[in-house]
C-alpha cells in the first residue's frame, strides 16, 4: 500500500481529482513536487481536476493558487464547495439568509441577489467558516448555534473540512461549526467532500474536457483527509491515493515517514482503505 512515486500508478488512470490544501499547497506556499507530479500526469494525457472544500468560487481559488505559486499547468480546472454552495443558494433566493464566516468569503455570494439579514430575521444560515480563525474555536459559537437551533434553522455548510493547515498550524473550518450544530440537533447540508454533489460536478467537468465520461475505475482521487478525501472517494466508487504529510501528519508521527501501525489503525477506525499511500505527492 505504501508507495514512493505516483508514476508507478499513473498509467492506470485517465483523470485525477486532487485535493488542494494539504496536497499541492499548505496555505502559504505551493508544494513543488506535487505540482510537478500533476504536470507530468497531464503531459502524458491525463486530466487533473482540483476538488476543494474552499468555500469560494473556483475562479477565486485560482487566483489564490497563483499567489502561492501553484502553476496553472498543474491542473485543467477547479471544482470547489463554493461552486456547489452557490448552486444551492441560487435555488433559495427568495429566502432571507444569515451568514457565519469571514469577509474574505463574500465573493461566493456575488451576483446571486441574496437578502442578508440579522440572525433574528433569517430563514436559514450559510456557514463558510469562523469569522476570525486565528483566535476563535467552535466553542466560541456555541451560544449562537444554540439560538439557531432554538429557531430550528437549516444550515448550509460551505466547507465540510474540520481543520486545514496554514503553514505549520491547524485552523478550524466551517465543518467544525456545522458538526457542532448537528450535534445540537440542527439540520445541516454539507456542500463539499465527502458528499456526492461535488464529485458529480467534478466528473461532469472532466467529461466535458475529455469528450467522454471516464469509467470510475479510471479516476483517482488524491487527498490528505480521511474524513473528506478518502471517505468521499470510497463512497463515490473511486480509488484514492492518500497523502500522509497533510492534516494527519502529527497523528502519524514523522511527517516524512509515517507510523504504519498508526496509519493502519486510522484506516480501520474509519472503515476505509486507500489504493496507495505516500508521505507527499511525488512523481
Amino acid at each position: 500500500m505504501l508507495t514512493e512515486r505516483f508514476s508507478t500508478l499513473a498509467d492506470r488512470y485517465d483523470a485525477v481529482l486532487s485535493d488542494v490544501w494539504g496536497v499541492i499547497h499548505n496555505g502559504v506556499a505551493a508544494t513543488a513536487e506535487a505540482c510537478d507530479a500533476l504536470i507530468r500526469f497531464r503531459n502524458q494525457g491525463g486530466t487533473v481536476m482540483l476538488i476543494t472544500n474552499a468555500p469560494r468560487p473556483g475562479s477565486v481559488v485560482t487566483s489564490f493558487l497563483d499567489r502561492v505559486g501553484v502553476p496553472r499547468t498543474a491542473y485543467d480546472g477547479i471544482v470547489s464547495s463554493g461552486d456547489v454552495t452557490r448552486a444551492v443558494m441560487a435555488a433559495r433566493t427568495e429566502k432571507a439568509v444569515f451568514h457565519i464566516g469571514p469577509e474574505r468569503d463574500l465573493p461566493i455570494f456575488d451576483g446571486l441577489g441574496l437578502n442578508f439579514v440579522p440572525l433574528g430575521q433569517a430563514q436559514y444560515v450559510v456557514c463558510t467558516g469562523l469569522r476570525d480563525d486565528t483566535v476563535e474555536t467552535p466553542e466560541s459559537y456555541r451560544a449562537e448555534l444554540n439560538e439557531l437551533r432554538r429557531r430550528n434553522m437549516f444550515m448550509l455548510c460551505g466547507n465540510p473540512d474540520l481543520v486545514v493547515e496554514r503553514g505549520d498550524t491547524l485552523i478550524y473550518c466551517a465543518g467544525a461549526l456545522a458538526d457542532l450544530y448537528h450535534s445540537l440537533g440542527g439540520e445541516v447540508l454539507y456542500a463539499g467532500k465527502p458528499h456526492r454533489p461535488i464529485y458529480d460536478l467534478a466528473i461532469e467537468r472532466v467529461t466535458k474536457l475529455r469528450g467522454a465520461t471516464p469509467p470510475l475505475r479510471r479516476v483517482l482521487a488524491i487527498g490528505d483527509s480521511v474524513r473528506t478525501d478518502l471517505t468521499g472517494a470510497a463512497q463515490f466508487g473511486l480509488d484514492c491515493l492518500f497523502v500522509t504529510a497533510g492534516i494527519h501528519a502529527e497523528e502519524l508521527g514523522e511527517r516524512h515517514a509515517p507510523d504504519l501501525a498508526a496509519l493502519d489503525k486510522m484506516f480501520a477506525d474509519a472503515g476505509v482503505t486507500p489504493k496507495a499511500v505516500m508521505p507527499r505527492l511525488v512523481w
